[in-house]
Parts: structure tokens; sequence; C-alpha cells
């Protein structure tokens, strides 16, 4: 029975790549490469230049959506946690290992949770090299099923190494693996949360669109470079689209992303340059709270520098249900979910080490017209679930059979804002504030610093101002914070029986030097 079964499957798949080589000759790539898409669909051994990846995005989306063939043998299909974890890459075998390169690469294997083939290809020389799967480019602990495939089953994902913390160790710098998720960090820092190609229907009633990469081309990197170049083929019911990475790792590890879109329907609910990252609580959250943290999050807000220039601080929430808030823009300058608090003492958390989690900071290259910052906060019970997500969302739809071009750059390091020259928000706080009485009236506190250099006597004095949508501010008070060497800013909000509120306090001085523009949305 089994045996029919794989042949069947190999039927399947012979006759899906035919129909994916028809659709590369159709896309005009070169014959050679369309011939060896019998054996590998996408990220096949030919010639490879800067547009080879669109123009088998373009191809590929004038034809209908074929969902990957998952199907794994049966010693991998039905892989457990511990299993899973038991395969790891055979160090010797990473690709560049020897060469003296500045980068290394290794590969994750299929299984558990990660089902989807991913095609890879090596690049050099205008040149594209198919990289095949092989057992021998794996260990295979104790707890592995046997025999594994000896096919070319793809992998699960690439993972990049470098020496970004010390000059004699390569570390895992960049990794790619499930849907089009990738993380990143910066020198000293321990993974946390995400970054993803596209958003589609995020938060939607109708469900979310993941859409995939389906296949990765790495650039061979030039002797003592700092730099690595990856392109990524996106594919989804909705959409395909070619992307192009340029990774340099350090603190910051910057990112410079080039996308160009194929729609294959009319986009109209779709993220670009979306992060994605956990938040459970924090000093300003810890309502119906028992934990011996004081706070766990990966990310503690959401920074944005308008196209005006204003800078707003949101910080992030665990609601009791779904939220969306969106920040309407025209040509955002940038935005990003943020992890500002780092002291250990806020999080006790030795395991975890919130403290060492990257911020990550997206900077639009261009004018990327009106849209919205969107923020989209999911209740959670835990801190395993990645609850929050923040994209750019167009105000145009992107019409079916469209070609749409974007760039950006992303920073995976700590805050930025204080380069950015203004005083930030600290911390925010908030608790009853007063016992008894027969309205549940809030008490909010913020904490301010400035950039280093700033001499406080030259600014002139504080002013602070605190707008509610609904409900009544009272008793908005500002001084000095001497802990901090910065101001702190507190005021009582009564909700008078609402339910949701917007809050937006602004700090001015006399010479009009700049500050953050806190926000935030206060439910019941």
């Amino acid at each position: 029975m089994s045996g029919s079964i794989e042949a069947s499957r190999r039927d399947v798949l012979k006759t899906a790549a035919s129909a994916l080589a028809s659709v590369l000759l159709a896309s005009g790539v070169a014959p050679g490469i369309a011939a060896a898409a019998v054996q590998s669909s996408f990220a096949v051994s030919g010639r490879f230049t800067r547009s080879s990846v669109a123009e088998i995005a373009r191809g590929l989306a004038k034809q209908p959506f074929q969902p990957l063939d998952t199907s794994l043998p049966e010693v991998l299909d039905q892989l457990t946690y511990d299993q899973y974890r038991d395969i790891r890459f055979n160090t010797d075998k990473s690709v560049w290992a020897n060469t003296g390169l500045p980068f290394q690469m290794q590969m994750f294997h299929r299984g558990f949770y990660y089902k989807d083939p991913v095609e890879v290809a090596i690049v050099e020389n205008g040149e594209a090299r198919h990289l095949a799967y092989s057992p021998e480019m794996f260990t295979m602990g104790p707890l592995v099923p046997q025999p594994v495939p000896t096919e070319d089953i793809g992998f699960s994902g690439i993972r990049l190494h470098g020496p970004i913390n010390r000059p004699d160790y390569f570390d895992e710098v960049v990794v790619f693996q499930g849907a089009s998720y990738f993380r990143s960090l910066g020198k000293g820092q321990i993974y946390g949360l995400s970054a993803r190609g596209l958003a589609i229907k995020t938060g939607d009633p109708e469900g979310e669109e993941f859409p995939l990469f389906r296949a990765f081309w790495v650039e061979t990197p030039v002797a003592g470079s700092e730099t690595c170049v990856i392109h990524a083929l996106l594919d989804s019911p909705s959409v395909t689209g070619a992307y192009r990475f340029t990774v340099r790792p350090g603190m910051p590890t910057l990112m410079d992303v080039e996308a160009q879109l194929f729609p294959r329907v009319d986009l109209e609910k779709v993220g670009l340059a979306p992060g994605t990252s956990m938040f459970f609580f924090s000093s300003n959250d810890r309502e119906n709270v028992d934990d011996f943290r004081p706070e766990v999050h990966d990310s503690d807000g959401l920074l944005m520098v308008t196209g005006r220039g204003e800078r707003l601080w949101r910080p992030l929430a665990n609601p009791t249900d779904l939220q969306i808030s969106a920040f309407v823009d025209q040509s955002p300058r940038g935005f990003g979910l943020i992890q500002r608090d780092r002291d250990f003492k806020s999080y006790e958390d030795l395991e975890a080490g919130y403290e060492r989690r990257p911020s990550l900071w997206v900077e639009p290259v261009g004018d990327w017209g009106a849209g919205a910052v969107t923020l989209v906060e999911i209740p959670t019970n835990s801190e395993i679930h990645d609850n929050i997500v923040v994209y750019w969302a167009p105000k145009d739809k992107i019409p079916a059979g469209s070609e749409y071009f974007f760039a950006y750059r992303l920073a995976w390091g700590n805050d930025p804002a204080m380069a950015l020259g203004s005083s930030t928000v600290a911390a925010t706080r908030s608790g009853r504030a007063s016992i008894g009485g027969p309205t549940p009236v809030r008490l909010f506190v913020i904490d301010y610093v400035f950039p280093e250099g700033v001499d406080r006597s030259k600014i002139g004095a504080p002013k602070a101002t605190v707008n509610a949508s609904k409900g009544a501010v009272r008793n908005v008070i500002i001084h000095d914070n001497p802990s901090i060497g910065g101001l702190r800013m507190s005021f009582e909000l009564d909700p008078q029986n609402e339910t949701l509120i917007e809050l937006r306090a602004t700090l001015t001085f006399e010479t009009g030097a700049p500050a953050e523009t806190w926000v935030y949305r206060w439910t019941a």
C-alpha cells in the first residue's frame, strides 16, 4: 500500500513540476532554468540575475495558486517536539565552512510544525546552484525514527551565521523558517520578536492568510564583506512576490529589504513590513496577574515617527478582546515594536532574559503615500503566544494584475528613539486613583527621560497636556523625577461608565524642544 501511495505522490510532484516549468517559460526565465524545474521547481541550477526571482513571481501570479505538497515520509510525518529537536545540523556541512568567508549558512530539517518544503540555491558569479537535501547534512539523535529519507525532500528554512559577537565564532544572526517569518538580533542580544514578508487579513473575521517563502537564493559573500544578500520567492492564494534582503550584522543588525508584489486578487487588507511580538503584562497592565515577575514581554511599546515628524509612543496591552488600532498617516518616517525597558529587575527572569530581546525598527525607503500604521493586539493567557502585530496598511488597494514595489530598512537592536533626539517615555504605570468611592477612577504615571547631553536649564519649563476621547481627565501634574534625571507626569482618568477611551498626553517646553507624544487606549 505504501509503495502505491509513494508512486502516486511522485506522479503528482512530476505533474506539478511540469506545470511550474511551463510557468517559468511563460515568465521569460532562461530555458536552462525552466528545463531544470522538473527536478526542482524554483531554486534550480542555472543563470541567475537580480531580476530572476521577479520573473518567476510574475509568471507564477498568472497561474492559479497551487498549494504545497507537504507530505513527508512516514518516519518524519508525525515527529514530536522532542524528536524534531533531536535533529541538528552538522556544522561541518555548513555552506562556506572553512573558506575564510565572513558568513556561513545552515538549513533546517522538515518535520513537526515545519512541513512546508523550502528550496535553496547558492548564487556565485551569476550562476545558481541548487542545494539538494541530504541526511548527511544533519546529525540524528536517538529519538529520531529511522531510516530517514535520502531523496531530496527540501528544507524547512535557512539560517545565517556570522561573527557578530566575537571574531572567532559564527553566531546565528538571521533565521527564515515558517511561512514568511524571519528573525534577527543585534550584538549581545537573544532572539525575541519576528518579522514577516507580508501580512494579509490579519485579525480579519474571515481568517488570516499566511504567505510562504517557497524558495531562497543566497549569494556567496565576498571575502572581507560585512553583508550577505538573500533573495526569496513569496507565494500565497492572493499574491506572489520577489524579495531581496541585504543583511549587515552588528548593533543594530541592518536589513535592506526590496520587495515587488504581483497580486492575483485585489489586495485590500494587506500589511507591509509586518512585525510580530509577545506582550503578556507590564507595570501598566497587571490586573488579574499572579506572577512573581514584574513584567513579561518581548516588546513594551509601539514607536512611530509620522510624516510630519511627530514622535508617538503607544504602550502595548494584553486586552480582554481583540483590539485593532490604526494610526492614519502620510509618508511615514518610521515605526516599530520596541523593547524599551532594559533593566533585569523589571523582569527577574533568569531564563527568558527579556531585557536582552531586540527591538525592530522599520524605516521606509521612498514615499509610502497614505495609509495607517496598524496595531493588532490579541488577548493571551500565556507568554508562549505572539499576540502583537504591527504593519503599514496602504490606504488604496493594490489591484490584481498590477506590480507593486516598495523598500524599507529593518534595524534589529536597541531603542532608536534616543538617536532621534527627543525626550522619551521611560515608563508607563497605572492603578487605582483612590481607595473607595463609587467610580473606578484610574491614576496614570508617565516617566520621561532626556537624550544624553541635553541641558535641562536651556529648554525651559515643561508643560503637560492630556486629552481624552471620553470621560474626564483631572489633576494633571508634572514635576522632576531625580531618580532617572527626568520628569514625571501624572493624571487621573474618570471613565464615567465608558468602556473605551483614547488618551493622548503631550509634553512641551518653552524653547520648543521635541518630546514624544504618549498615546494609549484604556478599556474597562
